[in-house]
């Protein structure tokens, strides 16, 4: 082992020591954090050889608040986040989206003075295919620190968030976190049983050659949207004058992780497919943990009208589209939804490149 290798545990107790008079309850609950995080990992890791794999109520299956099939390991990955946070006296309540309410802290055990959303197990629809899935994590304030909290305490926009976090379960398991002052990733030594800090300070460049879309909706997606992927697909002889890839993992923490390591831009942008839904990530418990990070790390986040953090909830299983990553990028997108909704430029939107051109037609 190196020495002098900063541990998570250590991590913490430094951060917390720059604030004078911290109670060593935040470092408390981000190392039951990364308790649960390392069982969760295990379960992962084994899949199918511990049954863990499939979905959950075998034949008769089991679907969450959201309408979607439950996955056994997303279950279980509920369960080991409830059971290992709760007990530890600072928390004042937890929220998650494998539940329909909030869930309250057992009688029994001390309520502390934070409130803890989470996706337990997000992009489950990979693990049978063994893609990279992840759990995505933020910390709130509670309002009534020492009381149950009430769903009305937790409706707080993303720019109240304390921490924020995402663990990877992939070729090695990671961490994520910021708590406000840049973006740090420790990596599982298992070892020692330790999250070890590999990569401090993460910064996501300004220009990107990459996008992430769902290219399947293009015939759903709204004309800024359509143009921003239109011009990308043009590549060097199209206005943007550059190739770019793309990219579409179905995993919303493998795409974030690749953006917070290389930059480029991911969309799940408002579309017409269900006009109940007009977006399809949940924002307590994705877009603002995840937007937090971005923007930590020096990227940026929007539903391509307004910034994600600063929107009110409305309700603990609220959908927003999302667009984050390498701030020209994300701006460029914010931009297009400006301009179509002035109304300044209808030609760029009826233009040539509209009716002739899509992902599968060429000219």
């Amino acid at each position: 082992m190196h020495h002098g290798r900063t541990t998570l545990t250590r991590y913490t107790i430094e951060e917390e020591h720059k604030h004078p008079g911290a109670s060593g309850e935040f470092s408390g609950l981000l190392n039951s954090l990364a308790t649960a995080i390392k069982i969760i990992s295990n379960q992962v890791n084994k899949g199918a050889l511990v049954g863990a794999l499939g979905n959950a109520g075998g034949d008769d299956v089991s679907v969450n608040v959201q309408g979607e099939v439950q996955k056994k390991l997303d279950v279980m990955s509920n369960e080991v986040m409830l059971q290992e946070n709760q007990w530890n006296g600072h928390l004042s309540g937890m929220a998650s989206e494998e539940m329909d309410d909030v869930y309250s802290i057992p009688d029994h055990c001390r309520r502390g003075k934070y409130l803890l959303v989470f996706d337990p197990l997000d992009g489950s629809s990979n693990i049978d295919v063994n893609l990279t899935v992840g759990t995505i994590f933020s910390i709130l304030r509670a309002p009534n620190p020492g009381s149950n909290a009430s769903l009305e305490d937790f409706l707080q926009p993303g720019t109240e968030q304390v921490c924020a976090g995402l663990a990877l379960y992939g070729p090695s398991t990671m961490l994520v976190l910021t708590t406000g002052d840049g973006v740090d990733g420790f990596t599982l030594d298992r070892d020692i049983g330790a999250f070890i800090l590999t990569h401090p300070r993460m910064r996501i460049p300004d220009d990107a050659n990459e996008f992430a879309i769902n290219a399947s909706n293009e015939r759903f997606w709204e004309p800024p949207v359509k143009r921003y992927v239109e011009e990308c697909l043009a590549g060097k002889t199209g206005p943007r004058a550059k190739d770019f890839n793309m990219r579409w993992v179905a995993s919303l923490v493998a795409e974030t992780f690749r953006i917070l390591t290389r930059g480029g831009i991911f969309m799940y942008p408002k579309d017409s497919k269900d006009p109940a839904r007009p977006g399809r990530l949940r924002l307590m418990y994705e877009a603002n943990p995840i937007s937090f990070l971005i923007e930590q790390a020096g990227g940026a986040s929007t539903t391509g009208r307004e910034r994600v953090m600063e929107l009110s909830p409305k309700d603990l299983h609220q959908r927003v589209p999302l667009i984050f990553g390498s701030k020209n990028e994300v701006e460029r997108v914010s931009s297009y939804h400006a301009e179509y909704a002035s109304g300044k430029e209808p030609d760029t939107f009826n233009s040539p490149l509209f009716s002739t051109r899509s992902l599968f037609r060429t000219q």
